[in-house]
């Protein structure tokens, strides 16, 4: 018999959580990181004094029981070992059409009610839009419960019911599905999309559905943030795998997949590819891209693998500037935990596609569209002083060259430079309070994070080209007893690959 049940490789969010399931259903599990500890994108650590997020700004309550990551997390056994701490508003949103500054409440009621107020020409379509958004939400919940919905047919046809109405919108954009909805008010649209970085970085080939989903989820329970930094979710998946009995090892990089049916392999060996070992093993589960996983297989394994995700298109990338300020950054009238600016040049929601390629170019007037967020405005448990501000927007890893790395940090640093002048131009005295920073960008999460175009979501959410092409990605793959656990079996974001996850376990417990 094979040592290993389950060898998961990469010990991001998606093989933390997926392994955490299969340990606790009895299955001996291993998991290899190549990395000096566990979470990959959900990490946080300390540059100097300087607290940096990794990735998380807030996800959709996880305690609230018709969230995708409820379930899951609680099979995993650490939905109660951290505090998940409320981020209050949605978020503010301002700058671009919008006009004076919009504070988006949290849930569905008041957020109708917030819209209707600011916007009362747009009232009929703010009903209308979040009336979708709460079916399709309430819907996919009852749906992604796979065979149990069964169990409760008549909430598995009201379930259908609700998604009926959404037949003719089924191929939209998210900016076709506004312009539908809104028709040329560009201020609501706005508002109603301000974190579109969160999810993409460009309304004009964003699945409209995919996005009733995940800012739906925000709107249906409220943002939290994981108290004291997402490292300690990663840190208590692993800690939850080692209990059960299984095996979390970092600093160990795979340089071999071998896919018999009998008995697959996994080889490592340590960072200086010294000290090779061989583990056995029944079914093994990727947490990486497929393009990443291909080259450590067999030829016919990878050219299969590599054939069934030809079609699919990189998701967007981010940079991510994080400021240590001297001083809370409320004293600088910066009002919400987050806060969506869209830049003057944004005239409309389709607009939002022209900045993830500005960092190409050497920093001018045109400012990309930024999420800025104050985790000293809430319980985040982040040390302070300094107190982190993340500053994050969308890039392209294009927009860098690494040929020149001396080049290329001297390019991020007037980008750097910029980005503070523009945030001081909105918050006075802002910038002259940065004591530290840290700058990633998308050449940062390449090198960092092994993803292949800087690509932070996976594969990218854009529309069926039809009614009967399913869009939603699967952990199963081409090969028999080779399984993905990542944004790339699913849609990225904390929820997206947390849902994916446990997918995953459960497509290898029902094989026994």
């Amino acid at each position: 018999m094979a040592p290993y049940d389950v060898v998961v490789i990469g010990a991001g969010l998606g093989g933390l959580t997926a392994g955490a399931i299969l340990a606790r259903e009895g299955r001996k599990v291993l998991v290899i990181e190549r990395g000096n500890s566990v979470g990959g994108a959900a990490s946080s650590y300390k540059s100097g004094e300087l607290f940096v997020e990794g990735s998380l700004h807030e996800t959709s309550d996880p305690h609230h029981p018709r969230d995708p990551k409820h379930d899951v997390l609680t099979r995993a056994g650490v939905i109660d070992k951290v505090t998940w701490v409320p981020s209050g508003a949605f978020y503010q949103a301002r700058g671009g059409p919008i006009g004076q500054p919009f504070l988006m409440p949290d849930n569905f009621d008041a957020a109708r009610q917030a819209l209707s107020q600011r916007f009362p020409e747009a009232r009929k379509g703010i009903d209308q839009l979040l009336g979708e958004m709460q079916g399709i939400v309430d819907a996919m919940a009852t749906i992604s419960q796979g065979k149990d919905a069964l169990k409760k047919p008549r909430q598995a046809l009201h379930a259908l019911f609700k998604l009926l109405p959404c037949a003719r919108d089924w191929s939209l954009s998210l900016s076709q599905k506004l312009d539908r909805v809104f028709g040329d008010s560009e201020a609501v649209k706005c508002v109603l999309a301000a974190n579109l970085s969160y999810f993409h970085d460009d309304p004009t080939t964003l699945w409209w559905m995919y996005f009733a989903m995940a800012q739906g989820n925000y709107l249906q329970g409220g943002g939290r943030y994981v108290q004291g930094g997402s490292q300690r979710l990663s840190s208590a998946l692993a800690r939850a795998i080692k209990v059960a009995g299984g095996d979390v090892l970092v600093r160990r990089v795979v340089s071999g997949i071998a896919l018999d049916q009998a008995a697959k392999t996994v080889t490592h060996t340590a960072k200086d590819g010294s000290d090779p070992k061989t583990v056995e093993c029944l079914r093994i589960v990727g947490n990486a891209a497929p393009a990443v996983l291909e080259p450590l297989m067999e030829a016919d394994a990878a050219e299969k693998l590599g054939r069934s995700y030809a079609r699919q298109t990189p998701s967007a990338s981010l940079f991510a500037l994080t400021l240590g300020l001297s001083k809370p950054p409320r004293e600088f009238g910066v009002t919400a935990y987050s806060t969506q600016l869209l830049p003057p040049w944004m005239k409309q929601l389709a607009d939002y596609g022209q900045g993830a390629a500005l960092m190409a170019e050497e920093p001018g007037q045109r400012m990309p569209p930024m999420s800025v967020v104050d985790y000293a405005a809430i319980d985040s448990g982040v040390a302070a002083p300094p107190y982190a501000l993340s500053v994050l927007g969308p890039d392209l890893l294009s927009n860098w060259d690494s040929s020149d790395m001396e080049a290329y940090r001297e390019k991020r640093g007037r980008w750097q430079v910029a980005i503070v002048r523009y945030l001081s131009s909105i918050y006075p005295g802002l910038g002259d309070a940065v004591v530290a920073s840290s700058f990633n960008s998308a050449l940062s999460v390449r090198q960092y994070l092994n993803a292949p175009d800087g690509a932070v979501y996976g594969f990218a959410p854009t529309p069926p080209a039809s009614i009967w092409q399913n869009p939603f990605r699967s952990p199963r793959t081409a090969i028999p007893g080779f399984y993905l656990a990542s944004a790339y079996a699913g849609f990225g974001g904390y929820t997206g690959v947390i849902q994916s996850a446990g997918v995953c376990a459960d497509m290898i417990l029902r094989e026994g």
